[in-house]
């Protein structure tokens, strides 16, 4: 712990392995103030917009709902609840155009706004100091907030862990991708509630040191935290270097305490926690203002948008309203992206909803963008592996994607890839190296999943075979006891234990039925027959009789005499 505080008070600042300096291309959008567009008349809310399960609906359709009103909810942290964006009526919960590269339909809330847009009633603590931490993170949880950062964990769930304290609190504000803006926007234009959110932070994990990072490429944002911060002690600013990805977790602990987080290992096993700044002001609204998370702050940019700019966009708010606003003109040959180049994605379907993870649309024009070249054979040339950042094997994991050995890409951790796309971007032939990987982390994903059910159903059978054995037993048990309580009675009234006299009337019976001597045979395979051949002739004498006496009836005609007589 000593060590940690000692290299982050040292001021000095590590590297990481690989990376590379993409066009950074955020010039466009970072000029001007966080604006607003407005509301649609329709919203999609999905009922999962995290890491984790879908919360349990809560409300009916024909609903009436106001803005801020939980949709969904559940106790667990796991289950992150979604809330109303808007006040209006809930006309559908059905399937919907997900915001997703697959196009698929998920489960969503169709929620048609009235227009009037009122709040339901909210419960804000300007004075959080005087409720118990456990008490802020219900309210956190409550309020629907997931990390912004771009992995969407469940803030409350990410902080009950570390309630007993840390040694550093990391704030994550270097916003590395190519032009996504809204980290810096929002560092400039809400300073002091973000910093509010980080002070909420450290009271929660009891953090000994507090760290706000940004890259030197925010020049604008660095200068309005420090302004802030003036006289402050509690906080630390670091300007760290421009270069991707320095916004991934592990990358930028690497980069602030030279220490390397180990694999299947999380960040709080160090000491440290780290959330983004996003994340920071949406605490500061839930805890101080009561409100819970509705919108986030959405990079607009690309050329195929007039004037690219951050814009607050309620969840649920479709896509295409948004461009519409902004006065972007449909062009079908050129795609529309959610997220940033490196690790966004095409959207098919521009009727999917702004959700708590879509933080860059991206709207280029022919000069930006240009079709994937076709695909060409590796030639091992190792740059992939080179500029990895988590020094990892892409080629060899390529090769283990593309003929699902599954084990292998294990073996090689797979796992372990944060899909940066850093691989992809310095290939010289082309090849999708993360696509390739999603889909292999899905197979294995798939083959995991049908494992654990596997193994549920096989340790259900085993405890319905050890049940049913249990009963059985119990059921032997209660019938030799009631069958020994029965036996004392008896005894104890008639002095003879009845069980003992049928077993000897039992034994009497067989052993005269076996001093009976009995004429046998032996049949043709050795079997012993009875011999009943005595009374086979009996019967056979008495046939023969009945036959002597038809025949003589039949020729003594003095046999007829006395009935032709009665004629």
């Amino acid at each position: 712990m000593r060590d940690l505080l000692q290299r982050l008070d040292s001021g000095k600042l590590w590297h990481f392995p690989g990376g590379i300096h993409p066009r950074e291309m955020k010039s466009q959008s970072n000029g001007k103030r966080i604006a607003r567009i407005a509301l649609a008349k329709d919203f999609y809310i999905p009922l999962k917009q995290h890491i984790g399960q879908a919360a349990s609906v809560c409300i009916n359709v024909g609903e009436h709902v106001l803005k801020g009103q939980k949709l969904t909810q559940h106790s667990d942290y796991r289950h992150v609840p979604v809330h109303a964006p808007t006040s209006g009526y809930i006309r559908a919960i059905a399937p919907f155009p997900a915001n997703h590269p697959s196009g698929l339909n998920e489960l969503m809330i169709h929620l048609e706004a009235d227009g009037e847009d009122c709040w339901a009633a909210l419960e804000p603590t300007p004075d959080y100091l005087s409720l118990s931490s456990q008490a802020l993170v219900e309210k956190i949880h409550h309020a629907g907030i997931a990390g912004l950062g771009g992995a969407v964990f469940p803030t409350a769930r990410k902080i009950e862990a570390v309630l007993s304290g840390i040694e550093a609190l990391i704030i994550n504000g270097a916003e590395c991708e190519p032009y996504i803006t809204c980290d810096d926007r929002l560092m400039q234009d809400y300073t002091s509630e973000m910093l509010e959110g980080v002070r909420i932070l450290r009271y929660l994990t009891r953090a000994q040191k507090v760290v706000i990072a940004i890259e030197d490429n925010k020049p604008r944002a660095i200068h309005a935290v420090k302004k802030a911060l003036k006289g402050a002690n509690d906080i630390i600013l670091r300007v760290i270097p421009t270069i991707y990805p320095s916004g991934a977790s592990k990358q930028l602990i690497q980069i602030l305490t030279g220490l390397e987080v180990p694999q299947g290992a999380r960040s709080s096993e160090l000491g440290i926690l780290m959330h983004n700044t996003g994340t920071a002001y949406a605490i500061k609204r839930a805890v101080v203002d009561g409100e819970p998370m509705i919108e986030r702050v959405v990079t607009l940019t690309g050329d195929k948008i007039p004037q690219p700019r951050n814009y607050w966009l309620r969840f649920g708010t479709p896509i295409s309203h948004v461009l519409n606003q902004v006065g972007y003109q449909a062009d079908p040959r050129l795609p529309i992206f959610v997220g940033g180049p490196m690790m966004g994605y095409i959207l098919p379907n521009l009727n999917a909803p702004i959700t708590k993870l879509s933080n860059c649309i991206i709207a280029p024009d022919h000069f930006e963008y240009q079709a994937q070249p076709s695909e060409q054979g590796c030639i091992r040339c190792s740059s992939c592996s080179d500029a990895c950042p988590v020094q990892l094997l892409p080629q060899q994991l390529y090769w283990f994607a593309r003929n699902e050995e599954h084990d292998k890409s294990t073996q090689y951790n797979l796992s372990a890839c944060i899909e940066c796309g850093v691989c992809a971007y310095v290939c010289p032939s082309h090849i999708p190296l993360i696509q390739y990987f999603r889909q292999e982390k899905a197979k294995i994903a798939d083959i995991k999943e049908k494992e654990r059910l596997a193994e549920e159903a096989k340790v259900r059978f085993e405890a319905r075979e050890a049940r049913l054995l249990k009963e059985k037993l119990a059921r032997e048990a209660r019938a030799k006891a009631a069958a020994e309580k029965r036996r004392q009675e008896v005894a104890n009234q008639q002095g003879e234990d009845p069980v003992k006299a049928a077993l000897e009337r039992l034994k009497a019976k067989k052993a005269q039925a076996d001093a009976t001597p009995q004429n046998t045979i032996q049949g043709e395979k050795g079997k012993i027959l009875p011999d009943n051949s005595a009374l086979m002739a009996q019967r056979k004498a008495r046939r023969l009789q009945k036959q002597a006496e038809q025949t003589q009836n039949a020729v003594d005609p003095t046999t007829d005499a006395p009935r032709k007589a009665a004629v």
